[in-house]
Parts: structure tokens; C-alpha cells; sequence
């Protein structure tokens, strides 16, 4: 088995991870409406790889993997294929980091939480070092899936290693790795309170100052929709990722298009900006009070890397307008798995 660049896929049977495409033996992914046979299926891309790592159809179906982009779940996947042993040994952990790469997530009780949180920020920090973060392909005028490839092969021979002791690369993650932990005891203080709507799959996240992603969306697990109101009245409403994909732990509602939503903040802001929104497609669409237009790479980045301006609007009434909103749209939905965008689109327009 080796790693091949996502345009080699018909040269040889190949494993799609992490990404869709034509001419593959087999895909690995949760993107919506992949082609991952049902045993398989899994929250994140990696997941899939694990269970099919532990099927007995492992042999003989392919010699190369490969995705169309860069990114901690996929990679992930990717290097378990190529290190199947060594994978299934730290399976528990190699789940916590997909997920916490992916989704934000992590239960922070886990004891293994630590030592998933410095593998991701590891991953993180030697990207940007050495390539470019992101979503930032298309600044250096480069295809995703080309530039990529550059990413897993420097990565994949030196993963194992940091994977066994993180030690090895410390003053690589600890920066990153020491401003989470101390957003995460922010969260964790009475400085913090969240309020979780269930109906709606909605949790409202009142902190001090923006924060980190791993930090603010850690303890959200179970829930698809974050409204973060930090002081001085600035807001920041996110469908989580968890709604781009196929979820396989849970059913989720749809997610619904945010433009009714802006019109009626917008009616009632009193400054001279405007609230904007994402498109549902959007693997992480955001709705905020505009400034400078964001580009794909900075709204992926953490909240407290980008600006998020004062509104007019008190904290009690953009909840009540938030929640207001999504439990009238969401009545008679019900949440299920494996939404077709289409289905989507629809559950939008009615």
C-alpha cells in the first residue's frame, strides 16, 4: 500500500479517503452522499478507515490511497491505511483526534484528550510552518488536491513517531497547545455559562472573548449550532461541521438557509454594518455582522484570529431572536440520518 496524488486514482486500484471521486475500489468518507458501503460507515473519514482496517475484506482490494485535501481526519485516515497495526493499537485515539480535527470536539474528561489535543496541534502548527494552512491553496494560485500531496508525504513517514510520544516535536505544539488549555479553563470557569436547546440542536456559548475553535466547540458534542455571545454585545451564530457531513452516530435536522434570519437582524441593528451569512453548503456557514469580507481560509481559522464587531442588539434579545427563529423553521422536521442536499434545499424553501 502507498500514497498516491488524488489525480493518480484510475493508475492503480485505489481507496478514496476523505473525498469523493470517479475510478476508485473503494471510498472512505462521511462527506455527504459518498459512496461508503454501509459497514464502514463512520462520524469521521478516519472512523471508516478503522472499522474497514478491522473487516475481513482487507486484503487484496487495493495498493494506494489517496484524498483530494489535507486535513486532520483525512490524514489521519490516510496514514492508519498505510500503518494498519500501529493504528488499531491507538484506535481510540486516532478517533478523538479526527473528530477534535474535524468537528471541534473533545471530551475534555477523556484521558487521552491531552495527547490528542498536542497530535492536532502539532498537525497544525508544522502545516502552516512548512506549506500553507487551510484553504489557503488557492493564494499560492494551486490546485487543493495538487498541493496537497506535498503535505502527506512529508507527513506520513514522521506521524508514527510523534504519534507514540509528542515529546519528540514539543516546541513545535505547545504554543498552540497552551493557548487552547487556557481557553479551555475559561470554558470550564464561571466566566462561561452555555445554554443547550435540544429541540433545535442548538447550544449558546456566553464567554468573555472570542476563542479558540478546540475550546469553544469542545464540550458541544450532540449539538449542530452554536450561537457565541461574547461582551460587548459582538455575536457570532455557525452551523458546526456536523451538518456538512453524513453523521452516522445520530440523526440531525437539516440545516436551513440563514437569510430570513439576517433580514429580521438586520431590521433590528442600529449600526452601520450589515449581518451576512454563508450559503447551507458551506462546510461551516457563518452569520455575523460584516466588516472586511472574509475569505474561506480566515473564516476557517479560530474566532479570536478575525475580527467580530459590536452590534445594537442586547445578548437576551439576539438569543430570543436565534432560538425564536430555528424552533419555528425546525417544527414538524423531523432529524434523521443521511440528508440528500437536495432534501436539504427543499426542507430550506418550505
Amino acid at each position: 500500500m502507498k500514497f498516491v496524488p488524488f489525480a493518480q486514482v484510475r493508475r492503480q486500484p485505489t481507496i478514496i479517503v476523505d473525498s469523493t471521486g470517479l475510478g476508485a475500489v473503494l471510498v472512505l468518507a462521511h462527506w455527504r452522499g459518498a459512496a461508503t458501503p454501509e459497514l464502514f460507515r463512520d462520524d469521521t473519514s478516519a472512523g471508516s478507515v478503522l472499522r474497514f482496517l478491522h473487516s475481513s475484506v482487507l486484503e487484496n482490494v487495493a495498493n494506494a490511497v489517496t484524498a483530494n485535501h489535507f486535513d486532520v481526519d483525512g490524514f489521519v485516515g490516510v496514514w492508519a491505511m498505510l500503518n494498519p497495526e500501529q493504528a488499531l493499537r491507538h484506535e481510540h485515539l486516532l478517533r478523538l483526534v479526527a473528530t477534535l480535527g474535524d468537528f471541534r470536539e473533545i471530551n475534555w474528561h477523556d484521558p487521552h484528550a491531552d495527547h490528542a489535543l498536542k497530535l492536532v496541534c502539532w498537525l497544525n502548527a508544522k502545516e502552516k510552518e512548512l506549506f500553507y494552512p487551510p484553504f489557503g491553496a488557492p493564494v499560492l494560485r494551486r490546485r487543493e488536491d495538487e498541493a496537497s500531496a506535498e503535505k502527506f508525504e512529508w507527513f506520513l513517514p514522521r506521524f508514527g513517531n510523534i504519534l507514540e510520544n509528542p515529546e519528540l516535536d514539543l516546541t513545535v505544539w505547545e504554543p498552540e497547545y497552551e493557548r487552547v488549555r487556557q481557553a479551555v479553563a475559561v470554558v470550564q470557569s464561571a466566566a462561561t455559562h452555555t445554554v443547550g436547546y435540544e429541540d433545535i440542536s442548538l447550544v449558546v456559548v456566553r464567554t468573555p472573548e472570542p476563542l479558540p475553535y478546540y475550546a469553544l466547540f469542545g464540550s458541544t458534542a450532540g449539538f449542530d449550532m452554536v450561537l457565541s455571545i461574547y461582551e460587548g454585545n459582538r455575536y457570532e451564530f455557525e452551523y458546526k461541521y456536523t451538518t456538512w457531513i453524513d453523521l452516522e452516530s445520530r440523526p440531525t435536522l437539516p440545516r436551513l438557509p440563514l437569510d430570513a434570519l439576517a433580514a429580521r437582524l438586520n431590521a433590528l441593528e442600529q449600526t452601520a454594518r450589515r449581518w451576512t451569512f454563508d450559503a447551507v453548503t458551506d462546510t461551516g456557514p457563518l452569520l455575523r455582522l460584516s466588516g472586511k469580507g472574509l475569505s474561506k481560509m480566515h473564516r476557517y481559522a479560530d474566532p479570536d484570529q478575525r475580527p467580530i464587531y459590536a452590534s445594537s442588539i442586547a445578548p437576551e434579545t439576539i438569543e430570543q431572536e436565534v432560538v425564536g427563529f430555528f424552533q419555528q423553521r425546525y417544527a414538524g422536521i423531523q432529524p434523521r440520518r443521511y440528508w440528500l442536499w437536495a432534501e436539504i434545499r427543499e426542507a430550506g424553501a418550505q
